[in-house]
C-alpha cells in the first residue's frame, strides 16, 4: 500500500497519510461544495488501510475551517479509525485549534465524544501558525 497525498486548494485541505511513519495529517480548509467527492478517495484509502494497518496510527487534524458537508465526511474518517481501535490497534488524534477559535475546539470535542479514538487538543496561536 502506498501513502496518500492530496495537495491543498483554496477549498480543500492537504491530506498526507504517510504509510511508512503512520502519521496521517489533514490540514487547511475543507469548504468544498462537493465534500463527498473530495473525501471519497480518502475513505477508500482508509478502507484498504484498515485491512493492513500500522501498529500505531497518529492523526493530526489542523483545519482552519470546514463546512457542514465536510464535517460529516471528517466524522466518517474517525469512524474508520474506530475500526482500528476495535481491532486492537493504537490510534491517537491531535486536534489543533487556533486560540481564538472556540468553535473549532468545541467541534473537536464533539467528534471525540462520538468515537472511541483518543483525542489530544492542542491550542496554537497565530504566531505559531505563521512559523509552522
Amino acid at each position: 500500500m502506498e501513502s496518500l497525498i492530496i495537495e491543498a486548494t483554496d477549498t480543500t485541505p492537504k491530506v498526507d497519510f504517510n504509510i511508512d511513519s503512520g502519521v496521517f495529517s489533514i490540514e487547511g480548509k475543507a469548504i468544498n461544495n462537493d465534500a463527498e467527492e473530495f473525501f471519497k478517495p480518502v475513505l477508500l484509502w482508509l478502507d484498504g488501510y484498515v485491512g493492513a494497518p500500522n501498529d500505531v496510527t497518529n492523526v493530526i487534524v489542523k483545519l482552519d475551517y470546514f463546512n457542514i458537508s465536510s464535517s460529516k465526511r471528517i466524522l466518517f474518517v474517525f469512524y474508520k479509525l474506530n475500526e482500528l481501535i476495535d481491532a486492537g490497534y493504537k490510534v491517537n488524534v491531535k486536534w489543533y485549534y487556533h486560540e481564538d477559535e472556540d468553535d473549532m475546539y468545541e467541534v473537536g470535542q464533539d467528534f471525540a465524544f462520538m468515537v472511541k479514538v483518543p483525542f489530544e487538543f492542542c491550542e496554537y496561536s497565530l504566531y505559531e501558525k505563521v512559523l509552522a
